[in-house]
């Protein structure tokens, strides 16, 4: 099961048409708007293929200018990775050996200062890939 949430963009004119064609709709969930003519809606589907069909419904109702995906919720995704957790060991091997080179041990704790996360996040893969 995946659950997106989708913030919804109309000018304010047209707001209530907006959010009462959403009610109205059985694709998606309403949550609430304001007066600027942002809405936030939700969609659940059993694939992002079905998420999608419900997303273009969406953006077929008159005078939704936008219709744009924010977070999405993906229930086998979740799963997958708590699964992968959970057959691992909390400490990284590294820190089990007695003769380790500190020099070697890399800290990659402090995101806020990494200029290029594609190459970290390429870094951490390959790192990953060696554990296993």
């Amino acid at each position: 099961m995946n659950i997106s949430s989708i913030v919804v963009q109309t000018v304010p004119e047209h707001l209530e048409e907006v959010v009462t064609s959403l009610k109205a709709c059985e694709v998606c969930d309403y949550h609430m708007h304001d007066e600027k003519g942002r809405v936030i809606i939700t969609i659940e589907g059993e694939n992002v293929s079905q998420e999608l069909e419900k997303l273009r419904v969406v953006e077929a109702i008159p005078f939704v200018y936008a219709a744009d995906m924010q977070m999405a919720y993906s229930e086998d995704e979740l799963d997958e990775q708590i699964s992968f957790i959970n057959e691992r060991d909390a400490v990284p091997k590294i820190l089990n050996e007695a003769d380790v080179d500190v020099d070697k041990v890399m800290y990659n704790g402090d995101m806020k200062k990494r200029e290029d996360m594609v190459a970290f996040a390429n870094e951490f893969d390959s790192a990953k890939s060696r554990e296993q």
